[in-house]
């Protein structure tokens, strides 16, 4: 009579509880994923081949097999936590050595780098000064802290509508002679050092359908008078100019002495209506700091600036595995690549098999811990179970012993 029966069920069920176990102490673990007990009936060789009539003689944990399905998302307020939708790993770098994470508790450190709490560097693609993101092998995120360059205005562009019932101004224009013009706007307008200069346009009514338009620059008319002529036809819509046209301002030695920029007003329109100026717009910015930045589904870590541009600071790549089960777990909510798991498949968030990023979200653990506490009740009630099994071996043993 053998007691390997009741020993094997008992060493299987104590290593089901340390799963369980193991999964409830990490419920509440950001990126963890639940494990399960696998086992398999043991049987010994017989010389002469498997029989009918074989009795098993106990049974072996075979696996402790990680469940890799989605955990619960909750937002955060850190701009830095990252979640992902769906399918793939966090690529990160420990002193040269790959790992991946679900858990994507992530901050900068003192030198602008993307770290985990262990100091793992996250891994992307970096962008070059311009935000063009740059391709090639993955290298640590780190996020520029330079002021962002500059940019002097090209282009502008001006909505309006101008009063076809307008009288005409009897006064040659004036800048500083309200009368002398029917309306106004003005424009915020950037030389190449980031300064900025205010443009005014006016609008005098020379004729029916037709317009003069006369510009100055911080409070100095410019001397080209007038800068065009608007001229509308039956229906109110601009007939002339044709195309946008170019508009030249003083902004000092140091800037060029000049700053020239187109001016569209194609969207101009006379109606019986009083002036309204619907948008205008322009293409130049001044010199802006870094004031905060977020990752968008595609990863791309987008910064924010003073100066209200924004500029793509970098990308974050994920890896995905055709069997996660086969990565090594190392702690930390880490993993590394492991014989059974194959190469990892690089890319960005949302193509192929890998997920969205959800930015200022966390992935929560997949435990199911009402589940994890049934089954603890389950494995106590197995491990009890096997306990009798051996007790009563030894009942019978003993009866045995005792026979005279």
């Amino acid at each position: 009579m053998s007691f390997q029966d009741g020993l094997s069920g008992l060493n299987a069920a104590a290593r089901n509880l340390d799963v369980i176990g193991n999964n409830v102490a990490n419920s509440s673990t950001v990126g963890a994923k639940t494990s399960r007990a696998e086992f398999s009936d043991v049987y010994a060789n017989a010389l002469s081949g498997s029989g009918t009539g074989a009795v098993g003689i106990g049974v072996a944990v075979s696996s402790i097999a990680q469940q890799f399905t989605q955990g619960d998302i909750s937002t955060t307020q850190n701009p830095m936590d990252m979640a992902i939708n769906g399918r793939g790993f966090f690529r990160t770098s420990l002193n040269g050595a790959v790992q991946y994470t679900r858990n994507g508790q992530f901050r900068m450190d003192k030198d602008g780098f993307i770290v985990n709490a262990q100091g793992a560097n996250l891994t992307g693609y970096s962008a070059d000064s311009a935000g063009k993101i740059q391709g090639g092998a993955p290298n640590p995120l780190q996020i520029s802290q330079a002021d962002i360059s500059p940019k002097a205005t090209a282009t502008t562009a001006a909505q309006f509508n101008l009063d076809a019932g307008a009288a005409i101004p009897s006064a040659t224009f004036s800048s500083t002679d309200a009368t002398s013009y029917n309306n106004s706007n003005s424009m915020s307008v950037y030389d190449s050092l980031g300064r900025q200069h205010q443009v005014t346009l006016y609008y005098a009514k020379t004729s029916a359908n037709n317009w003069a338009l006369y510009g100055s620059a911080d409070g100095t008319e410019l001397p080209t008078k007038p800068l065009t002529n608007l001229a509308f036809d039956a229906t109110g819509s601009l007939t002339a100019p044709a195309a946008p046209f170019s508009v030249t301002i003083p902004v000092g030695a140091d800037a060029g002495s000049n700053l020239t920029f187109t001016a569209n007003v194609s969207t101009a329109t006379q109606f019986g209506a009083p002036f309204s100026t619907t948008n205008v717009t322009q293409d130049g910015y001044g010199s802006g700091r870094l004031s905060g930045f977020s990752a968008d589904t595609s990863g791309v870590i987008v910064g924010r600036y003073t100066n209200g541009q924004t500029k793509a600071l970098g990308q974050v790549v994920l890896a995905n595995f055709v069997n996660p089960q086969g990565l090594t777990p190392l702690g930390n909510n880490a993993w590394s690549e492991g014989a059974g798991s194959g190469q990892p498949t690089l890319g960005v968030p949302g193509t192929g098999t890998l997920g969205p990023l959800q930015s200022q979200a966390l992935e929560n653990s997949n435990v199911d811990l009402t589940g994890e506490l049934v089954n603890m009740i389950t494995a106590q009630r197995v491990y009890q179970a096997n306990a009798q099994t051996i007790k009563t071996h030894d009942q019978l043993l003993q009866t045995i012993v005792n026979l005279r």
